[in-house]
Formats: structure tokens, C-alpha cells, sequence
């Protein structure tokens, strides 16, 4: 991962600490050009929107889906705060996006979550591997391992 990656999952991480403080689950979603201008970004909005689809990446993806052309959404990046999940990964895929970068990994969510039945543990590496579409992933991010894990803490136990 670049300086540049870096930074935007940071920022990533904030917007997820924005969604919590918001009374939302902890998750934070940003699209950035292949310019390096972000675009859009997007909280999780589960809870207050009662809406069990209001994930971020879910929520940024309907944002874009209106503003955005095929071929920006190819040349983009989404940077997520956490993994994304097999339906963000699915949304990620009929959008068109061609790069995600993450800083938390999903099984590294579910260490903290521990188990719960309603969990779904599906990589978006195996999600994007079912695809003719090409997904360049990278993630986790170990050098924001705590920082990622931090936004979490608390909030699920």
C-alpha cells in the first residue's frame, strides 16, 4: 500500500467513528478519482435509517450510482474502514468500481464481534473471484491494524 492508500483508510476509519458517534455501527467507506480527489464518501446508516442495507459501502455505492460514469467508477478506489461484506461486495461489483482498499479485515471484525448467528463470513476476495468484472483488492492493513480495530471498541460486547 502507498503513503497515499494509507491516508485515505485513515480517513476511512474517521468517517466510521463519525458513523458511530452518530449512533450507527462503526463503518466508513470513501471513493477516491485515480486523480486522487475524493468523490464521495459514506457513513453506515443502519440504525437510524432502519434499513439493515444501510451499510457504508451499500450507501456510497447508491450515492455514486447517480453521479458518477462507468469509467470514472472503473478507474476509482474504495477505501473501506472494515472489509467489505459479500452484499457491499456485490454492490461494489454492479457498480463497476475496479479497486478496493481495506484497512480492518472481516475476520479481524469477527474476532472482536465474536460469533452471532446473523453473520455472514464470505471474504470479498471470494465474492470478487466469482466475477468476469477484475476487483483489484488490497487489505488488510496491518500497519492500521489498532487504528481499525480501535474505532470498534466497546460497541459490540
Amino acid at each position: 500500500m502507498t503513503p497515499d492508500d494509507i491516508r485515505w483508510l485513515r480517513l476511512a476509519i474517521e468517517v466510521a467513528r463519525a458513523a458511530r458517534e452518530g449512533g450507527n455501527h462503526p463503518f466508513g467507506a470513501i471513493l477516491v478519482s485515480r486523480e486522487g480527489e475524493e468523490l464521495l464518501r459514506a457513513g453506515n446508516t443502519v440504525v437510524t435509517e432502519h434499513d439493515v442495507t444501510g451499510h457504508a459501502e451499500t450507501n456510497l455505492v447508491r450515492l455514486l450510482s447517480e453521479r458518477l460514469t462507468t469509467d470514472q467508477l472503473a478507474s476509482s478506489t474504495l477505501y473501506a474502514s472494515t472489509e467489505p461484506c459479500a452484499m457491499c461486495s456485490g454492490a461494489i461489483h454492479w457498480s463497476g468500481i475496479g479497486r478496493v482498499v481495506f484497512a480492518l479485515s472481516e475476520q479481524g471484525l469477527y474476532d472482536i464481534v465474536g460469533p452471532a448467528p446473523e453473520h455472514l463470513i464470505l471474504s470479498c476476495r471470494d465474492v470478487f473471484a466469482h466475477t468476469a468484472r477484475p476487483v483489484v483488492i488490497e487489505g488488510p492493513c496491518p500497519e492500521l491494524d489498532t487504528e481499525a480495530r480501535q474505532v470498534h471498541d466497546g460497541f459490540w460486547r
